[in-house]
């Protein structure tokens, strides 16, 4: 798939404020820091699409981008991140749930997971309610180019065996770097099998 256009539509605070319309949506969500931003940026080509920061935590409403005019990706906010007060991370809990439950036009979820750390319960216990409700989803292994070779097959190999002791069938994988572009084919051509049924 080339991207030929992508552009900032709008930013809402509940799904019911998303975009009317039967357009496809890909969904990006992950832990705060997982490197959101920049892999949106890598997948359309443009850098500054989404804010990327230095400071964990900025995304905080569910962000729409029209690519190629035919579909949304959508930038979902980081979940786990600490240092917000309890009732915010309700809040964030709630606009995310909300989203992913009752967003018929979400076509697939992007999961991000940082390919250097060990599984984290937070991330396993996320997958756990994504398969409990029926929602299609993948793993995006971020920051490859931060390992070697031999440590990122390993950590992604650990990483798929604990997740097969819950699940017969494991959802697809990719394997991405927003710095060297790597996985950028991959997941763009994913995405367009999707929309073409």
């Amino acid at each position: 798939m080339l991207i030929k256009s992508a552009e900032y539509v709008i930013s809402s605070a509940r799904v019911d404020q998303c975009p009317q319309g039967e357009l496809p949506e890909f969904a990006f969500i992950g832990r705060s820091n997982v490197g959101k931003s920049s892999l949106i940026n890598m997948l359309t080509g443009r850098a500054g699409l989404a804010k990327t920061s230095a400071t964990p935590g900025k995304t905080i409403l569910i962000n729409h981008f029209l690519i190629n005019k035919e579909w949304y990706l959508v930038d979902l906010p980081g979940y786990g991140y600490a240092k917000r007060g309890q009732q915010q991370r309700d809040e964030l809990q709630r606009m995310i749930t909300g989203y992913i439950l009752r967003r018929e036009q979400m076509m697939n979820l992007f999961l991000l997971i940082d390919a250097r750390h060990e599984p984290q319960r937070i991330d396993m216990e996320f997958i756990e309610w994504l398969g409990e409700n029926g929602i299609p989803f993948s793993i995006v292994f971020t920051k490859a180019d931060k390992l070697s070779k031999g440590k990122l097959a390993a950590n992604i190999k650990h990483y798929l065996s604990e997740l097969s002791k819950q699940w017969e069938e494991l959802p697809p994988h990719f394997i991405t770097s927003s710095e060297t572009k790597q996985g950028k084919e991959e997941v763009l051509s994913y995405i367009e099998a999707i929309i073409q049924g």
